[in-house]
C-alpha cells in the first residue's frame, strides 16, 4: 500500500475549534452510576525516585523527512541542490523513527524531493539537526520527582517513561484511550536495551489519569498497529461497547502513516483537523455515531495541551458539572520570549515569588519533552496576534499548582549540579512538602545576572578567575553592582574529561581533542565548564575552531555524560559524578569550588535559613559524598560577603 501525506488544509483557531466541538455534543449527557477507581494519582512519594532508564532511548527523527550525514549536505542551496543516493546517503525517516546507522540529521521533507536519480536535497543541515537526541528528555540516574511529592499524572507518564514502573454522583464518563503505531509497546512490556524503533507508551498512562482527575473512568486499549482497517475496528468495537468518548493517540497529524482521519471520515463526521495552537495544532475532532472522538498528537506536551483545551471542558459538561475554576497569576517575564504570530502558543514555564513579584521563565523544550510538564509551575499562553513577551513584560500565567505553593517555592537559576536536585529534594522532605525549588540551567553568568535583576532567589556558579585561580569572588563586581550577595560554598568537585568505558580512542588530555577522530560535546556560552574548557585550551594554545563539536551545546552536566554514553560525541567536559552516574571513564582536569550565590537580606527568610540548615548538615553530606567526585569539608562556608 502507498502511503499518502495529508496536509492541514483549514486551520481552526482555538475558540472557533472548541465551540464546533462543544456545541455538536451539547446534549450529551450521563446517568447516575458508583464504579470504584484504583490509582496511585494524589498519593505521596515517600523518597526521591530515580529515572532508571533514559528517554529517548535511541536517536529519533523529531520530524518527517530524509536521514542524512549533514557533512554530504553543506553545500546544499534551493537553486543548487545536492544530489543523494537514495537508501543509502538519504534514507526516509518519518518523525519517531529510529535515525539509521551512519547517519546524524534529518532533512525536512520540505526540503527534499526524490528523483530518478536519487534524493535532491536543497537545504544544508548540521549535525543533530531535527533528531531528538538519545537521553534529551530523561537521562538515567536524574531525580524525577522528590520525596514528599503529591503524584500527578505528568509524573506518571514520566515514571513510566523512565523505566520506574512502581512507587512507594452521576455516572461517571467512560472513556477509551487507543493509543495507535506498530511501534508503540506498554513499558511494563520493555526490557533494557530497548530495541531501537520501539516507542514506549506512556501517554496513555497520562491521558487516562487526566481524565480520572475530571471523574471519568478510562479503559487503556493496547496499542493497534498503524493499519487502517484496524483502527477503524477499534473505533466501531469502542462505539459499540457503550464508550462515551473516544482518544485516538497519534495518527492525526500529517505523516505519511497517519490513517485516521480517512478512517474518522468514512465513519462519521469530521469537524476539526488542525488547530492553531503550539503544542497542539495536529488535533482531530470527530463525531461517530453521535458519540465524540478525538485524535490526540503523539507527543506528549502537544497531547497534554489538546486534552486540556477540548477533553476538559467537554468531560465536565456531560457531568452536569462545572469545571474548576482556573487559577492565574500575574507574571513578570524573566527572559524574552519570541512567538509566531498566528498560533496561540502555550509555553511551560517555572515560577517564583520575588519580593513583590512573581517571576516566570520559560522551560526549554519542545513537544516531545516529558519532563517539562513534570517541572512546570504553570502555562503561559501567548495570544496568536502577538510576537511575544519582552523580558519584564506583564502576563498572565495559568497555574498548574495552588497560589499558596508559590508562596514557599524558591526560584534558583545558574549552573546545574546534581547536588541542587539533591537539596530540592531534602529541602522539600525536611519542610513537610512545604517548601519546594524550582530551578533552570542558564548557566553561572546567567545565574549572576539573575541574582543582579532580582529574579532569583539564589544562583550556583563556578567562575574560574584564571589570572588567580580563585572562584566566583571575582566576577561578582563585574556581574552583580547593585545587590549585596553572600557567597556560600556547596561543594568541591572534580572537573575533567568524561570518555566512553574503556577509552577507546586513547584520550590523554585536552590536546587529543584536536584529532580529526575526536569529537566533543560542549556546555553553553556563559557556564564555568565552558569557561573552563576554554582556558585549557588556551593552556595548550589550541584554536576552540580546530575542535570537533566545540559549538555544539548542551546545559546540563548529566546531558553531556549523555552525549558521550550515546555515542554523539568521543569526549566532553563535566563532573566526576556525572561520569559515574553513566559508568563513563574520566580524567581529572581541575579540583573547582561550586559556591551558592545569595541575596544577603534573604539570609533572614525561613526558607534560606532552612536550606542553609540542611547544607551545614552531616546526614546532607554524607549523601553528597554517596554520589562520588564530591569534597565536602567548606561545604557551608561563607567565602564572601
Amino acid at each position: 500500500m502507498t502511503s499518502r501525506r495529508h496536509t492541514y488544509r483549514n486551520l481552526k483557531p482555538l475558540d472557533e475549534a472548541r465551540e464546533i466541538f462543544l456545541s455538536r455534543f451539547r446534549d450529551l449527557a450521563m446517568e447516575p452510576e458508583i464504579i470504584p477507581v484504583r490509582r496511585a494519582l494524589g498519593r505521596l512519594s515517600v523518597r526521591a525516585v530515580k529515572a532508571a532508564r533514559s528517554v529517548p532511548a535511541y536517536h529519533a527523527a523529531a520530524v518527517d523527512g530524509v536521514a542524512v550525514r549533514a557533512s554530504s549536505t553543506f553545500s546544499a542551496f534551493p537553486e543548487t541542490p545536492v544530489l543523494l543516493a537514495a537508501g543509502t546517503d538519504a534514507i526516509p525517516v518519518n518523525t519517531g523513527h529510529p535515525l539509521p546507522e551512519g547517519t546524524d540529521a534529518v532533512v525536512m521533507i520540505e526540503k527534499a524531493e526524490l528523483t530518478d536519480a536519487g534524493w535532491e536535497v536543497r537545504e544544508a543541515v548540521y549535525p543533530w539537526q531535527h533528531v531528538r537526541k538519545m537521553g534529551e528528555d530523561i537521562v538515567k540516574g536524574e531525580i524525577i520527582l522528590p520525596a514528599h511529592h503529591r503524584v500527578r499524572s505528568f509524573d506518571q507518564g514520566a515514571l513510566l517513561a523512565a523505566g520506574v514502573l512502581e512507587i512507594a454522583v452521576s455516572r461517571r464518563p467512560r472513556v477509551l484511550i487507543i493509543p495507535t503505531g506498530s511501534e508503540v509497546v506498554p513499558p511494563e512490556e520493555v526490557t533494557d536495551p530497548i530495541r531501537p524503533g520501539l516507542i514506549l507508551e506512556v501517554n496513555g498512562q497520562v491521558l487516562q489519569s487526566m481524565a480520572e482527575e475530571c471523574g471519568a473512568e478510562c479503559t487503556l486499549a493496547r496499542p493497534v498497529p498503524d493499519k487502517p482497517e484496524e483502527i477503524r475496528s477499534s473505533v466501531l468495537s469502542g462505539i459499540g461497547e457503550g464508550y462515551d468518548l473516544l482518544l485516538i493517540i497519534a495518527g492525526s497529524s500529517a505523516g505519511s502513516e497517519d490513517y485516521t482521519p480517512a478512517v474518522l471520515r468514512e465513519a462519521g463526521e469530521l469537524l476539526v483537523h488542525g488547530v492553531t495552537v503550539m503544542p497542539g495544532k495536529p488535533t482531530l475532532l470527530a463525531a461517530v455515531e453521535n458519540r465524540p472522538v478525538v485524535g490526540i498528537p503523539g507527543y506528549p506536551v502537544s497531547a497534554a495541551v489538546s486534552f486540556r483545551e477540548f477533553v476538559t471542558p467537554l468531560l465536565w459538561r456531560i457531568q452536569g458539572l462545572a469545571p474548576p475554576e482556573t487559577k492565574e497569576v500575574e507574571v513578570c517575564i524573566g527572559r524574552k520570549l519570541p512567538s509566531r504570530p498566528g498560533l496561540e502558543e502555550h509555553v511551560r514555564v517555572i515560577l517564583g515569588r520575588i519580593g513583590e513579584r512573581i517571576v516566570a521563565m520559560p522551560l526549554t523544550g519542545g513537544a516531545g519533552m516529558l519532563t517539562s510538564l513534570v517541572r512546570a509551575d504553570g502555562i503561559l499562553r501567548i495570544p496568536p496576534e502577538t510576537s511575544g513577551y519582552s523580558e519584564g513584560e506583564k502576563a498572565r500565567v495559568e497555574l498548574l499548582s495552588s497560589p499558596g505553593e508559590l508562596e514557599n517555592r524558591l526560584l534558583t537559576l545558574g549552573s546545574h549540579d546534581l547536588t541542587i536536585d539533591l537539596l530540592a529534594s531534602a529541602l522539600k522532605e525536611r519542610s513537610e512538602g512545604r517548601i519546594t525549588v524550582s530551578s533552570s540551567n542558564v548557566g553561572s553568568m546567567g545565574g549572576l545576572t539573575a541574582v543582579e535583576k532580582g529574579i532569583a532567589h539564589f544562583a550556583g556558579s563556578h567562575l574560574l578567575d584564571t589570572e588567580t585561580g580563585d572562584y566566583n569572588r571575582s566576577y561578582l563586581g563585574r556581574f552583580i553592582r547593585s545587590t549585596p550577595v553572600t557567597l556560600v560554598t556547596l561543594v568541591h568537585r572534580w572537573q575533567g574529561l568524561m570518555l566512553p568505558k574503556g577509552n577507546p580512542k586513547g584520550i590523554r588530555g585536552t590536546a587529543d581533542l584536536t584529532r580529526a577522530d575526536v569529537r566533543i560535546i560542549n556546555r553553553q556560552a556563559g557556564s564555568g565548564t565552558r569557561i573552563l574548557l576554554d582556558y585549557e585550551l588556551g593552556k595548550g594554545g589550541i584554536d576552540p575552531a580546530g575542535v570537533q563539536g566545540y559549538a555544539d551545546e548542551e546545559y546540563t552536566h548529566m546531558s553531556v555524560a549523555m552525549a558521550v554514553t550515546s555515542g554523539r560525541a568521543d569526549a566532553g567536559m563535566g563532573i566526576l559524578a556525572a561520569a559515574r552516574a553513566l559508568d563513563l571513564d574520566f580524567i581529572p582536569v581541575t579540583r573547582e569550588r561550586y559556591d551558592l550565590v545569595i541575596p544577603t537580606p534573604l539570609l533572614e527568610d525561613a526558607r534560606i535559613a532552612l536550606m542553609l540548615d540542611i547544607i551545614r548538615s552531616p546526614e546532607f553530606q554524607q549523601q553528597i559524598l554517596v554520589l562520588g567526585g564530591y569534597e565536602v569539608e567548606e561545604t557551608g562556608r561563607i567565602q564572601a560577603l
